[in-house]
């Protein structure tokens, strides 16, 4: 399940979650290319029991954006180990996602 994460909460969650892979969605409502990668997220996290998926709303949280050099949507930034490990800017297929989502699967094996 895909969870939607408010400012406050955000470097709680990464800290919660250092020890797995945890993808962010950075999007807005009024965002076409966002609307049009929600359904690749949706797979990707059915697909991937063990990554967290999170989105967070950028006109909710205007500062995290701001301190996380957020500067175009949809941007999808993966976690590991607390940090940020890879970011992604633009609307992407599933199968770029995947592989990248493998490479810190492989990685941590």
């Amino acid at each position: 399940m895909i969870h939607h994460i408010e400012e406050e909460r955000i470097n709680e969650e990464i800290v919660r979650n250092s020890e797995k892979l945890m993808i962010i969605d950075f999007y807005a409502d009024w965002c076409m290319p966002c609307q049009m990668l929600s359904p690749i997220m949706t797979e990707l996290d059915k697909k991937y029991k063990e990554v967290e998926f999170y989105k967070v709303n950028i006109d909710e949280a205007p500062n995290y954006a701001l301190t996380s050099n957020i500067k175009s949507i949809p941007t999808i930034v993966f976690y590991k180990d607390g940090k940020e490990a890879e970011r992604v800017v633009g609307l992407e297929s599933m199968e770029k996602l995947s592989n990248i989502i493998d490479y810190y699967h492989i990685k941590d094996n």
